[in-house]
């Protein structure tokens, strides 16, 4: 007797959508059910490892470079691949949603990567993971074409020598997508974006020259980076592309994951292209696993943590070191200014501070860094320019220098600066603008001239939840209490409604985004990701 034939895919729960039969073709949700099949056993077992690790360092307070992977550390000899002539310049990249005016505005900004996003700048609606994708695709055959039907400016690709190379970055391992299911259980978010994405644009990416390229989000350990690179093996050769085709970047925005940077390179060594600091992320991950520390482990402001504290230098700069050590590209942070088109004076100020980032930045041996809008683009261009030159990167500069001991990637109170009020209220007013827009579908949001993403509502609610659990005390004599955070919430809802009027108002999503921000903010369950609750509330 025959083996049955396996399960197909099934769309739940979601409206068609126009041209969607062009991403979601038989073929393509075939492989991705096959993704699925293969690899979420292991995805499964890899988040369970998650919550066994973070409560081993509830028990202990610290962290420390692996034992067992010891042997990798030491051993000079391996580096990853060469990186296509795509990756070689990376000095720098913007980074964006996939909605159809981004597309072409990061292609055409001057840029020499465009971090194409579906994770933390996207809102994971139906429409944004399916249009984004047809909004690549049509990138590639040069489609894409655009007309603003509010200004009517229109929009067109310059030529394809002039455009920024794609690095794709799909969905974190803990999001699933609840729209595509097989026999009932929802596929994870991760395999839908890097499976379409990559069945329908792979062998289209090499006709023009480069090749499907992405950036992994939120991974926590050397493992994760492992199932990746067997995916990765997988897709190759279902396709019948070349192996080492993929090349793949690791976002070290986990306080674990800094642990194991060469491991995560040396899983990844035929496929990885390099390592990207990522702030708001890291801190949000530092207050998510040592939240039962104590004191020590209180961070500031979220303003007040810039990359010249101690810790941060250490994250930084022993990304650096092992990069090039490993010949992989490092890349720097973000720059997320907006620029304003009323106030010249907001502008000199943040123009100043991001000269000075990115200064530091290519001065400290990174090869390229992020910015979030393309009036940024000459500014971050000139400060690598002024270091590489006509290089392409500076991966020979090995930064021998550089010496980082386990307990100074959480040497948390080496900071002189203290939580305050303000801080406080400006966790709440960012919260509350960002979770409103999310839960309306939009993922990157312009809040008080900063480019905002979901990283930033979770640094938000983590230090509201961390200053209140730790009962700190503010600069006025007040406590950070629940009470006090359901005050000051109550007082920024009352004046957002004055601000944008009664009509406005209720027809956003303001309460119900302020109840979500109290309820991740003050609940003793810490959830592990605000976007777990606010996904069950996306429509």
């Amino acid at each position: 007797m025959s083996a049955p034939a396996p399960s197909s895919l099934a769309i739940v729960d979601a409206e068609p959508l126009p041209r969607q039969d062009e991403v979601l073709t038989d073929a393509a949700l075939a492989f991705v059910a096959e993704l699925h099949r293969r690899f979420t056993p292991r995805r499964d077992e890899l988040l369970a490892r998650r919550g066994e690790r973070r409560a081993e360092i509830a028990r202990t307070s610290t962290l420390d470079f692996l034992p067992e992977t010891e042997a990798v550390r030491v051993d000079d000899t391996w580096k990853v691949a060469p990186a296509p002539a795509a990756l070689d310049d990376r000095r720098v990249e913007i980074t964006g949603p996939t909605d159809r005016k981004m597309t072409v505005n990061a292609l055409n900004s001057g840029a020499r990567v465009w971090l194409a996003d579906f994770e933390d700048a996207s809102a994971p609606t139906w429409e944004n993971v399916v249009t984004g994708q047809l909004n690549l695709i049509d990138a590639y055959t040069r489609n894409i074409d655009f007309t603003d039907p509010r200004s009517g400016k229109s929009y067109a690709l310059k030529p394809a020598e002039e455009l920024a190379t794609v690095v794709t970055r799909p969905r974190g391992w803990h999001l699933d997508e609840r729209h595509l299911q097989l026999d009932g259980t929802p596929v994870p978010g991760a395999l839908v974006d890097f499976g379409l994405y990559f069945f329908h644009n792979a062998q289209r990416l090499i006709d023009l020259g480069k090749g499907p390229y992405f950036y992994l989000p939120k991974t926590e350990s050397h493992l994760e980076a492992r199932l990746w690179n067997d995916i990765f093996v997988f897709a190759q050769d279902y396709v019948g592309i070349p192996q080492g085709t993929v090349r793949a970047t690791v976002l070290i925005e986990t306080i674990t994951a800094a642990y194991e940077m060469e491991e995560i390179l040396y899983e990844l060594r035929d496929h990885a292209s390099g390592l990207n600091a990522g702030r708001w992320d890291y801190l949000f991950s530092i207050v998510k696993n040592f939240r039962d520390g104590g004191s020590k482990f209180v961070l500031p402001d979220r303003n007040l943590v810039t990359m010249t504290a101690p810790f941060m230098r250490a994250y930084t700069e022993l990304l650096v070191r092992t990069c090039h050590k490993r010949g992989a590209h490092a890349i720097g942070g973000m720059a997320a200014f907006i620029p304003s088109r009323r106030d010249a004076e907001v502008n000199k100020v943040a123009f100043e501070k991001v000269k000075a980032d990115k200064d530091r930045e290519a001065g400290d041996g990174f090869d390229g860094s992020w910015v979030a809008h393309p009036d940024l683009v000459p500014i971050a261009m000139a400060s690598f320019d002024a270091v590489l030159g006509a290089k392409p990167n500076q991966k020979d500069r090995l930064r021998e220098d550089v010496s980082v001991a386990a307990g100074d990637l959480i040497a948390i109170d080496t900071l002189d600066a203290k939580p305050s009020y303000d801080g406080l209220r400006n966790a709440v007013a960012v919260g509350i603008r960002y979770i409103e827009a999310w839960l309306r579908g939009m993922g990157a949001v312009a809040i008080f001239n900063l480019m905002e993403d979901a990283a930033t509502a979770e640094i938000s609610r983590s230090q509201i939840w961390q200053w209140i659990n730790a009962d700190v005390v503010f600069e006025n004599g007040e406590h950070a209490t629940s009470d006090l955070a359901r005050k000051v919430a109550a007082e920024e809802l009352a004046a957002i409604r004055a601000e944008i009027g009664d009509e406005a108002f209720e027809s956003g999503k303001w309460q119900q985004a302020h109840d979500l921000l109290l309820t991740v903010s003050l609940d003793q369950d810490y959830a592990d990701f605000l976007t777990l609750p606010a996904y069950e509330q996306l429509r």
